[in-house]
């Protein structure tokens, strides 16, 4: 029987939804434990849901998965007393591919029984080609248990004719298209894979004698694991207790690491790429400020993901900073609004302005991005009802034209307001004094390419700005989605 979430509040509806996130642990006892603790500093990538698989010598492999927060199941003694071993690896979900009711067996860590032994495979990402897979996978007999496109690895895995559960994972990754970071594991090993095009992040930490695999920085830091380096794009990493081996299972190709990874999905206390998010976040408000200055009073962040680029701005532009904009820190993500009157609150609910600091002032709201339009509209009406005098936007990436098919929940295209609409027009529709986007070259300065973009070969995947794919979407394109014509 499948359970349904509550409805994601308003505010969260138009932004855009943070992948997933994955954590393993191996050579420390109880690392389910630590398994845990990781999540939770990974729960930003993924709220719908999280899993963990886990391995002793004596008992097996077991594994726990829960709808809802890491807090409200992982920290469960009882629960996690099941969960024994030295070797452990787990997943927070936010559904980017298969049904939209959320259903149990969709939640990784997946399993499978292998004639060399069990594996689990957890995975961050999305693979472009997965419907065409998985047809050819079921009219080959394979029964499909979740509407997961990760599945699809387990399946290629078992039909491999490789002697091991690494070179089986090598053989099914060959197949699969689009964007991975992969976290699996067997009874002795811990593997860590990232796509040839680096899309999406893993990291390489170590505790004690046992080593960490995470999609941040910051879930290392939660158990004080020492950061190693980057998982590089195209690299496996096979973990045991003799140390760390390095494989190349892929062509190399140029990095095409999610710009967007530095604009909102990450932790601003991560680490990429060498960088700090937090700032590379408030170096996108001095870039930001330098191209779009305007005449105010107030730079207010829309909270939280805002705020380190609404503090550049200020820096830059000599503009006082101030929180106009107060958050509720209570008010989850899932929260159910029990009448239609507060139903009919929105926003408010999550947001509200700070009447004192706002009041007959021209305002600069800082925001991470713009993409259906339906909340800035919301917290311009707030501004001005607390007495602003003018609002203006400044939006901290270029303007969102074009869905994400590698691991991001974007909107259809139709739906996405810079897709039908002038910078100019979205001025007008979402009636405010002005708005600006920081342009695709202010971005890629702001992330350390001082010469900007270079349009030949992109140094990032921002096919959500710019509609050029690094990886064709295949599944996608089958469907009817038509690419951008080329220039």
């Amino acid at each position: 029987m499948s359970r349904q979430m509550p409805p994601a509040h308003p505010f969260d509806d138009d932004k855009l939804k943070e992948e997933c996130g994955i954590y393993g642990v191996i050579g420390v006892a109880d690392a389910a434990n630590f398994v845990a603790l990781g999540l939770h500093a990974l729960q930003h990538r993924g709220q719908e849901a999280g899993g963990i698989v886990c391995h002793h010598p004596d008992h097996g492999f077991n594994n726990a998965r829960r709808f809802g927060y890491v807090r409200d199941n992982f920290t469960d003694q009882n629960l996690m007393a099941t969960l024994p071993g030295p070797l452990a690896i787990g997943h927070v979900r936010y559904s980017t591919a298969g049904g939209k009711a959320p259903v149990i067996r969709d939640v990784q860590p997946f399993f499978g029984e292998f004639s060399m032994g069990g594996a689990a495979v957890a995975h961050n990402g999305n693979i472009t080609n997965a419907d065409a897979l998985r047809r050819e996978l079921i009219e080959r007999g394979s029964i499909f248990q979740s509407n997961s496109d990760s599945e699809c690895i387990i399946h290629l895995m078992a039909r491999s004719l490789q002697k091991t559960i690494p070179d089986r994972m090598e053989d099914a990754l060959r197949r699969v298209e689009g964007a991975f970071s992969v976290v699996a594991m067997t009874r002795t090993k811990l593997i860590g894979v990232r796509d040839p095009l680096g899309v999406r992040p893993l990291v390489l930490g170590q505790i004690g004698d046992g080593w960490v695999l995470s999609s941040e920085t910051c879930a290392l830091d939660i158990i004080g694991a020492r950061y190693v380096r980057e998982v590089e794009p195209g690299e496996m990493v096979v973990i045991t207790d003799q140390g760390v081996e390095s494989r190349r299972p892929f062509r190399k190709q140029p990095s095409r690491f999610c710009i967007f990874e530095h604009v909102y999905f990450s932790r601003p206390d991560s680490i990429i790429g060498g960088r700090s998010v937090y700032e590379t976040r408030r170096q996108i408000g001095i870039e930001l400020a330098k191209e779009s200055p305007v005449d105010a009073d107030l730079v207010c962040p829309v909270p939280d993901s805002g705020t380190p680029a609404a503090i550049g701005f200020s820096h830059e532009s000599g503009i006082p900073y101030a929180m106009g904009i107060i958050r509720n820190q209570y008010m989850g993500r899932t929260f159910i609004e029990p009448t239609e009157q507060i139903r009919n609150m929105g926003v408010r609910l999550k947001l509200n302005v700070n009447r004192a600091l706002i009041e007959g002032k021209r305002v600069i709201l800082v925001d991470d991005s713009v993409v259906r339009g339906t909340t800035s509209r919301k917290i311009k009406e707030m501004i001005l009802d607390a007495g602003a005098k003018e609002v203006h936007f400044r939006i901290a990436s270029p303007p969102t034209a074009w869905p994400c098919f590698y691991g991001v929940d974007t909107p259809e295209r139709e739906k996405l307001l810079a897709a039908t609409m002038s910078e100019e027009e979205m001025r007008d529709h979402l009636q405010v004094d002005s708005l600006r986007f920081i342009s695709l070259d202010g971005l890629y300065r702001a992330v350390g390419e001082a010469e900007g973009r270079n349009a030949k070969c992109p140094q990032y995947c921002d096919a959500c700005f710019s509609g050029e794919y690094p990886v064709a979407p295949s599944d996608q394109i089958e469907k009817g989605f038509t690419l951008k014509a080329a220039e």
